[in-house]
């Protein structure tokens, strides 16, 4: 959209607000917003431009994406039973969980991988990892690779494909956990979704991730690429209950706070207001430009 309109935008005399929450190196980013953007908004810090061509700092914003509160929580006993009679499980099961596209950006096969390292140290533990999602009819389908992976790491039984499932608010309150185990994530959305369901994360200390956690208070970070490196956090969420009640409750006080539509509409509004040179009062009601 940006280099349809860019441009254009500029020609015509309008101002451009350039929202970005992809790759950092992109070239549009880099090379076109700083020529041509009179702001830059970005989903992270993470996101932010890594070699722009012009300096960008004086016109550079981070504002983190806008989420929908749930009003009433899913009752999460009653959500772990539906996948337990689903699949014929021991009424002891528990699970965790991957939530999102099937790309191998996200690192769904270290998905499988983290759950065959737990089961290493508990072997006796009943747990489960359900993979929700779905490939992506662009890239290759990483689906083959995961099933080889469980395969040769003998869990297969212990990993379900789920597809793709909606509502998605039951399934992530089934999870005791929910696994991130993505690289280069500008800021995913299922960390806070995860957050605002009292579902808690352990994810990459990588990316966006790094700005959507607080780690030992709303979550857990962990190494990259290191499977082995879930599984101690996993292990406190799942055999203490205190611990569990606690990170979960922080992550979801501190995800209310920081992720409402209401202060992604303020801020999105004061950058406008910047950029056209006027005065707005509340909720966008124009005045005279001073």
């Amino acid at each position: 959209m940006h280099a349809t309109w860019a441009l254009a935008t500029r020609l015509s005399g309008a101002r451009l607000l350039w929202h970005h929450r992809g790759d950092p190196d992109a070239f549009g980013v880099n090379v076109m917003a700083p020529l041509l953007a009179n702001h830059i908004v970005t989903v992270s810090r993470y996101v932010q431009p890594t070699r722009p061509i012009l300096p960008v700092s004086h016109k550079l914003s981070v504002l983190h994406s806008p989420f929908d509160h749930p009003t009433l929580l899913p009752d999460r006993e009653d959500c772990r039973r539906e996948f337990v009679r689903e699949f014929d499980l021991p009424e002891e099961t528990r699970f965790v969980g991957y939530v999102g596209g099937l790309i191998d950006r996200k690192r769904p096969v270290r998905f499988v991988e983290v759950i065959h390292a737990f089961l290493q140290r508990f072997p006796d533990f009943p747990l489960v990892g359900l993979v929700f999602g779905i490939p992506s009819p662009d890239l290759p389908n990483p689906e083959p690779a995961m099933r080889a992976r469980a395969l040769e790491l003998g869990v297969e039984r212990r990993i379900k494909m789920m597809g793709f499932r909606a509502p998605v608010e039951p399934c992530m309150s089934a999870l005791d956990a929910l696994l991130v185990p993505a690289i280069n994530e500008p800021f995913g959305r299922t960390l806070i979704e995860a957050m605002l369901l009292e579902t808690p994360v352990i994810a990459t200390r990588h990316g966006g991730n790094i700005e959507a956690i607080v780690d030992g208070v709303t979550g857990f970070l962990v190494e990259p690429e290191k499977p082995e490196a879930f599984v101690d956090p996993l292990a406190r969420l799942l055999m203490n209950t205190g611990e569990h009640r606690r990170i979960s409750s922080a992550a979801r006080e501190n995800a209310l706070t920081k992720y409402g539509t209401e202060a992604h509409v303020e801020g999105i509004s004061l950058l406008y207001e910047r950029i056209v040179g006027r005065e707005y009062r509340s909720f966008g009601v124009r005045t005279t430009a001073p």
